[in-house]
């Protein structure tokens, strides 16, 4: 017989079906109360009755592996590749920005004539590297815990706007220094909306899901809007760059580009590299199956966090 439980409010198993009392399992065992649950009686099934008020009923695989320990599931096939793929891609890309700048640019500094090639670099590592590796923690990171996972999405999302502050910085100063006008450009349009909508994104992802000022239905209700947003602004930020490194190349080597010299063929290909970086993590972020599965735990401690900010039970009624 197929075993099926329910967690109590602290997260303890509470009921197992198709056992009595005395644990152990055969035709003639009854309806009986375990633990203060309920066990239907055999062959009842998962209509027999709901589970409890203050408990959420668990899968059988669910109960089977807090049961006996097993260990998780193997990730869906495919995904481990793409994401080696996108690793590939993001580092890849990092390197390139790192050879365009140090062979044709000059290299990289924070004073004098090369602190504009802070921004390339930062703007390359930050918005697109690390905020894609933030997006794809809750497909690789699967099976830990749901807080801490949450914790490193949210800091490698804050690491990204560090390095892109630097980014922005550094042009803003350069810009200065070389009697340039700031913000005229699509360009530098689309960089700050990127930005700024990226830093609102942040704050509002650490205020409802971090904090615990959220109630549940608020924080289901927003998590759409997250999502899609979080995605939009990768695929924004990827624009920008694209947009950006164009208008290095116009402004540097305007006269001989059309005649596939070797600093506009590699600076074309870092714009390819981006964009393959963002079709893979799109890729795996868009996959219905690849999402990250709750786990038993987190089922009854959303129920439990439901009851508490909205005075409902799990069954639906009200406390």
């Amino acid at each position: 017989m197929e075993r099926q439980g329910w967690k109590d409010e602290d997260g303890r198993m509470a009921g197992l079906e198709g056992w009595g009392r005395s644990g152990t399992a055969g035709p003639g065992a009854r309806g009986q109360a375990c633990r203060g649950g309920w066990e239907p009686p055999p062959g009842a099934g998962d209509a027999a009755a709901p589970a409890a008020p203050g408990r959420v009923r668990l899968p059988p695989a669910a109960w089977q592996a807090s049961m006996d320990g097993a260990p998780p599931p193997a990730s869906p096939a495919g995904l481990s590749a793409y994401v080696v793929v996108s690793q590939l891609l993001g580092l890849t890309l990092l390197a390139t920005t790192g050879a365009w700048l140090g062979r044709y640019r000059g290299g990289v500094a924070w004073h004098g004539l090369l602190q504009f090639n802070v921004h390339p670099l930062c703007m390359v590592l930050g918005m697109v590297f690390l905020q894609g590796d933030a997006l794809l923690v809750y497909r690789v990171f699967r099976h830990e815990a749901k807080r801490s996972t949450k914790a490193l999405h949210a800091l490698l999302h804050g690491l990204a706007l560090v390095v892109a502050l630097v980014g922005i910085v550094a042009v803003f100063e350069s810009h200065r220094t070389k009697g340039i006008p700031d913000m005229y450009s699509l360009h530098s349009w689309c960089g700050m909306a990127a930005f700024v909508l990226y830093l609102l994104q942040w704050l509002l992802g650490f205020g409802f899901f971090l904090l615990p000022g959220a109630s549940f239905s608020l924080r289901s209700r927003y998590k759409p809007q997250h999502v899609f947003f979080g995605i939009a602004l990768f695929a924004l930020s990827i624009a920008a760059c694209l947009l950006g490194i164009t208008e290095m190349l116009l402004f540097n080597i305007r006269d001989s580009y059309s005649q596939f010299v070797p600093e506009g063929v590699l600076a074309n290909t870092l714009g390819v590299l981006l964009v393959a970086f963002g079709l893979v993590v799109g890729y795996v972020l868009t996959r219905d199956d690849w999402k990250r599965p709750p786990l038993a735990e987190e089922l009854a401690l959303s129920m439990d966090f439901k009851t508490l900010t909205e005075g409902e039970s799990p069954g639906g009624g009200s406390q």
